[in-house]
């Protein structure tokens, strides 16, 4: 594609292809019109739009007849089931503070103008919006204060991660999506529980460290973030020193396990003979540095950057990250490496610490550049067939050719990464290289029946970006919805837009039961079953990173955000 020098007024013009300006730096308003066509036909058939100051001029020299033209090709929409006033609010995300959030949540964060005026993306976001309400009613009707809701059988979900504790994971996990929603009443539902029910003296059972920061410690602090209520930095500061016990180790490093009531804390016995886990020592760092921040705690920004300071220490074979580290040396054991389960998170985290402190935290920029560079040699491979870029896990230093659903995130990740480069050639690279990954998620997506990703998927001389033999399963997981999300934001490619919406379809068609949404028993054979889970991710990530793609950019903005690993909002500091 050409190059096309603009002037100051017009720099975001070509943004979405190839040219957006960094996060953090101010973009013009004539991005807005940009991101929605393509703006090198544009100013090649119309070079006058390149002098434009705003919007309304841009779509003054550009005749409707263009603009038609260069969109992309409608679809048939079954308009969504229409909500009831009281409960919808007006449609304007987070710009109407809901019931009892602070008044300044509008200075805050910004009243919301959507961008999109077509009826194709409102009925879009219309449409997730429903679904977020049917899944909430769902889980109101028949789990209430429960963990999770089991939509089938219209019970409780007892076998999950947290055990027979009866913490109200669904309500935390899904109170910010709710509240960015503008779901009025039924977030008001959600903050009323926790403010006079949510307490870790509930735990019965033994809880994970990493699910119980990511979900509970991570949605109580986004919640503060998004309302400026107090309360919630209370509930969030009970979470972080509950959470404590499990840090009491020589090197630092977090056991996986704690028992609330006893404080002792312990390791997965299948975890390498009972060694902590990457991924979840690795992923605290956001959630325990904004917690210390609001509530004026130092310890908890002090347990998490001596976890950092051990895995920066800790030798690591060309230059790669085992899975698995011991707490008491905080050496890495064993030979097995992965972007997927076990090792995902602490990538994710490290380049997001570094967008959270503003871009000032050089420790975790030198950490992520220098594991990119090395994953980028080792676990990037392309495969025979159809030339599919995809992710590899290391066991021994040998690759193991499959990429797990968990490992699309990869591709938010590096297009994070390529808007933080310095040259223009790195952040092209960069970036094809997060579109060649999305493009095999999607790929995992479309060659299955159901139009859903498995679990895992591999590439061998049987299968290529497929699972036909087993992990061919679907929980919910939104990694591949996340990777789109970020693309879309980032590149303004349409696509992304409408790879989203396909998902969201295929979801709301195998995946929709009266009471809630269900996971798959197998993605390529819509009658072997459901799973009879409600995810509360689900409502925390799926559903909320699908919304957020058919919403206005500054609807939880780059240059303002990031998100968690479980898609809480989290402020970059100093904005």
């Amino acid at each position: 594609m050409k190059t096309v020098r603009f002037n100051k007024q017009a720099l975001a013009i070509l943004a979405a292809f190839g040219g957006r300006p960094r996060v953090g730096e101010k973009l013009v308003a004539v991005r807005d019109v940009a991101n929605r066509h393509r703006a090198d036909e544009l100013q090649e058939e119309h070079p006058r739009v390149i002098h434009a100051k705003s919007v309304g001029e841009v779509e003054r020299v550009v005749s409707q007849e263009t603009v038609e033209r260069l969109k992309p090709a409608r679809v048939d929409l079954k308009p969504p089931v229409q909500e009831k006033t009281s409960t919808e609010g007006e449609e304007t995300g987070v710009g109407k503070a809901p019931v009892q959030a602070s008044e300044g949540l509008e200075k805050l964060i910004g009243k919301i103008h959507y961008e999109d005026k077509d009826e194709e993306t409102d009925l879009r976001r219309q449409k997730v919006k429903e679904m977020m309400i049917h899944a909430w009613q769902g889980y109101k009707n028949y789990s209430w204060g429960a963990n999770e809701l089991k939509p089938m059988a219209k019970t409780p979900n007892s076998q999950n991660i947290f055990g027979g504790s009866q913490m109200p994971a669904t309500i935390v996990d899904a109170a910010d999506t709710l509240f960015i929603m503008d779901l009025k009443d039924q977030y008001k539902e959600a903050r009323d529980y926790i403010e006079k029910n949510f307490s870790m003296t509930k735990s019965t059972s033994t809880l994970s460290v990493f699910e119980t920061t990511i979900r509970f410690l991570g949605g109580l602090v986004s919640l503060y973030a998004l309302t400026q209520e107090k309360f919630y930095i209370d509930k969030a500061r009970e979470v972080g020193e509950a959470l404590l016990p499990a840090f009491n180790t020589p090197s630092g490093i977090p056991k996986s396990n704690l028992d609330v009531a006893s404080k002792h804390a312990s390791n997965y016995g299948w975890a390498n003979g009972g060694q902590s886990i990457l991924s979840e020592v690795g992923s605290l760092h956001l959630e325990f540095l904004y917690l210390s921040r609001i509530a004026n705690a130092p310890i908890f920004e002090k347990k998490v950057k001596k976890i950092r300071d051990a895995l920066e220490k800790a030798e690591k074979p060309n230059g790669l990250y085992s899975n698995y580290i011991n707490p008491e040396t905080g050496k890495f054991t064993g030979s097995h490496m992965s972007l997927g389960a076990l090792g995902d998170s602490f990538y994710e985290y490290l380049i997001k610490s570094y967008v959270q402190s503003n871009y000032t935290d050089r420790q975790a920029k030198n950490m992520y550049w220098d594991v990119s560079d090395a994953i980028q040699k080792h676990m990037i491979k392309v495969s025979k067939q159809s030339k599919l870029t995809y992710t590899v896990e290391l066991n021994g230093g040998q690759p193991q050719h499959k990429m797990g659903h968990l490992a699309c995130f990869v591709p938010g990740m590096f297009a994070l990464q390529a808007i933080n480069e310095d040259t223009e050639e790195e952040k092209s690279r960069i970036m094809t290289l997060a579109e060649e990954l999305a493009k095999t998620c999607h790929e995992s997506y479309i060659r299955s029946e159901t139009h859903i990703g498995p679990e895992m998927f591999y590439f061998n001389d049987m299968d290529e970006a497929t699972s036909k033999h087993s992990e061919n399963g679907y929980i919910q997981r939104p990694e591949v919805i996340e990777g789109w999300f970020y693309l879309w934001r980032l590149t303004g490619k349409t696509m992304y837009r409408d790879w989203v919406w396909d998902a969201v379809q295929a979801v709301e068609k195998y995946c929709r039961v009266d009471s809630g949404f269900t996971g798959l028993q197998n993605v390529y054979n819509p009658k072997a079953g459901r799973d009879d889970v409600m995810q509360s991710f689900f409502l925390a990530e799926f559903l909320k990173y699908a919304y957020l793609t058919f919403a206005d950019d500054s609807l939880i903005s780059l240059e303002k955000w990031v998100f968690n690993t479980e898609a809480h909002p989290v402020p970059i500091l100093n904005h």
